[in-house]
C-alpha cells in the first residue's frame, strides 16, 4: 500500500497534470524575452485617465492659452452624509461638477469659470470634462482666494477631481452667465456659450 504522502503527490499529479512539469529551475528574464514569452501586448485602455478630450472648440484652444484672472485653492464639496443640502446661494440646485462655491467679493457671483486643470478630467459616468464651471453658491469658509468644486451626491462623488482638493488652480474669465448653471443633458449651444462670452468677458 502507498504511504499516505505517496498517495497525496500522486493524486496531486493526477488532479493537476499540468503543474507536473514545472518543477524545473528558474527562466531568467533575458532567456523568457529571447523564447517569445509574454510578447503580446497589452491592449490600450483609457479607463480612469484624461484621455479623449483632445478635440477643443475654438473658445476652449483660446481659453487655454489666456491669462488666468484669478488662483485659488480648492476643496471638494457634496451633498449627502452632512454634505450640502439645499439650493446655491443664487437658489439653483447645485450641479455636480459644475458648481462652484466662491468668495463673491474675489471671484463675483455668476462669473462662467474655465479651469485649464479639469479640461479632460474623466467624470463618473465616464464623460469628459470640459473646463466650465459656474460660480452660483457661496460659504461662510470661503474668504479670498479660496474655491468650493461641487461634485455631486456623497463622498464617492468626490473621487474623480480628487487629484484637486488642496491644490492651487489657474481660473480664467469666461464671461458670465445667466440663470442657473446648465446641466450636463441640456447644455446651451456652443454658438450661444461663446457670444456670451465675447459679449461679456472681463465684466464684473
Amino acid at each position: 500500500m502507498l504511504g499516505t504522502a505517496a498517495a497525496f503527490a500522486l493524486f496531486w499529479a493526477m488532479a493537476f497534470p499540468a503543474q507536473a512539469g514545472v518543477m524545473e529551475d528558474p527562466v531568467s528574464y533575458e532567456a523568457a524575452v529571447a523564447a517569445g514569452v509574454g510578447a503580446e501586448s497589452t491592449p490600450a485602455s483609457d479607463e480612469g485617465s484624461d484621455s479623449g478630450a483632445s478635440v477643443l472648440s475654438p473658445e476652449q484652444q483660446a481659453l487655454m492659452a489666456a491669462d488666468p484672472r484669478w488662483t485659488a485653492r480648492v476643496n471638494l464639496y457634496h451633498a449627502g452624509g452632512g454634505g450640502a443640502t439645499g439650493n446655491d446661494s443664487l437658489g439653483c440646485r447645485p450641479i455636480a461638477m459644475r458648481t462652484i462655491a466662491t468668495d463673491p467679493r474675489y471671484i463675483p457671483r455668476r462669473t462662467r469659470l474655465f479651469i485649464p486643470e479639469t479640461v479632460g478630467m474623466r467624470m463618473a459616468d465616464g464623460a469628459i470634462h470640459d473646463g466650465y464651471w459656474y460660480a452660483s453658491d457661496t460659504g461662510g469658509a470661503i474668504k479670498g482666494q479660496k474655491i468650493d468644486l461641487y461634485t455631486g451626491h456623497g463622498r464617492g462623488s468626490m473621487s474623480p477631481a480628487m487629484r484637486y482638493n488642496q491644490r492651487r488652480l489657474t481660473l480664467v474669465d469666461a464671461g458670465r452667465f445667466d440663470g442657473c448653471p446648465p446641466s450636463w443633458d441640456s447644455l446651451p449651444s456652443q454658438a450661444t456659450q461663446m457670444a456670451s462670452a465675447g459679449t461679456n468677458a472681463g465684466s464684473n
